[in-house]
C-alpha cells in the first residue's frame, strides 16, 4: 500500500513538472531559483494567512460573529464570492492556470478588503499591511511566471464589482467575515499548491 502511494505521489509529480516546465523533473528539481522562489513564497504566503486569521480574531472579538455555521442563511442574502482556485488542485495541474487563478484572487480580495477596512476603521494599519504583502505575493509570482517562460492567463472577473454593496450594517459585518472566511481557504489552497511544487 505504501509503495502504491508512493509510486502514485511519483507518477503525480512527473505529470506536475512536464505540465510546469515540459522538460525532464530533475531538471527542475535542480532548479536553485525556483526552489528559493517557492520556499520564500510559502512564508510570504503564511504570512498572509496569519494577518487574515488576526482580522477574523477582531471581527469575532468585536462583531462576535465567530462561527459560519451560524451565519449560513445569512449568507444566502449576500453577494459573496469565493475566488475559484480550481487549477491548482486539478489532476491535469498546469502552472500557467494555477499561478494566473492565485495572482486574480488576490486581485480581487485586495479589492474586498476596503470593506473589511470600513468594518474595522481601528484595524487599517493591519488592513493595508496585508492588501501591500498581497500586491507583493502577486509581484513575485508574475515575475517568477515571466523568468520561467510561462504565459500569463488572464480569467474574467464577472460579476466582480470592487465593493459588494449591503442592504443594512449587519449584512456588511456579516460580508466582512464571509470574505475574511473566503479568503483564509483560498490562502490554504494556494499554500498547499505552492507547497506540492516544493516537494518535486
Amino acid at each position: 500500500m505504501c509503495f502504491l502511494t508512493r509510486g502514485l505521489a511519483l507518477l503525480l509529480g512527473v505529470l506536475l513538472w512536464q505540465a510546469l516546465h515540459g522538460a525532464p523533473l530533475t531538471e527542475l528539481s535542480g532548479d536553485q531559483d525556483f526552489q528559493l522562489f517557492l520556499q520564500r513564497n510559502l512564508e510570504f504566503t503564511r504570512k498572509i494567512r496569519g494577518d487574515v486569521a488576526a482580522l477574523q480574531r477582531v471581527v469575532c472579538d468585536t462583531l462576535q460573529l465567530c462561527k459560519e455555521d451560524e451565519l449560513v442563511l445569512v449568507r444566502q442574502d449576500l453577494d459573496i464570492a469565493q475566488a475559484p482556485l480550481e487549477q491548482c488542485h486539478k489532476r491535469t495541474f498546469q502552472a500557467e492556470t494555477c499561478f494566473s487563478q492565485i495572482r486574480a484572487g488576490l486581485h480581487i480580495y485586495h479589492s474586498s478588503l476596503a470593506t473589511i477596512q470600513a468594518l474595522l476603521p481601528g484595524h487599517t494599519g493591519l488592513v493595508e499591511t496585508l492588501q501591500l504583502d498581497m500586491a507583493n505575493l502577486s509581484s513575485n509570482i508574475q515575475q517568477q511566471m515571466d523568468d520561467l517562460g510561462l504565459a500569463t492567463v488572464t480569467y474574467p472577473t464577472e460579476n466582480q464589482d470592487p465593493l459588494p454593496t449591503f442592504s443594512s450594517n449587519f449584512h456588511h459585518q456579516v460580508g466582512g467575515f464571509f470574505i475574511l472566511a473566503n479568503f483564509q481557504r483560498f490562502l490554504e489552497t494556494a499554500y498547499r499548491a505552492l507547497r506540492h511544487l516544493t516537494s518535486l
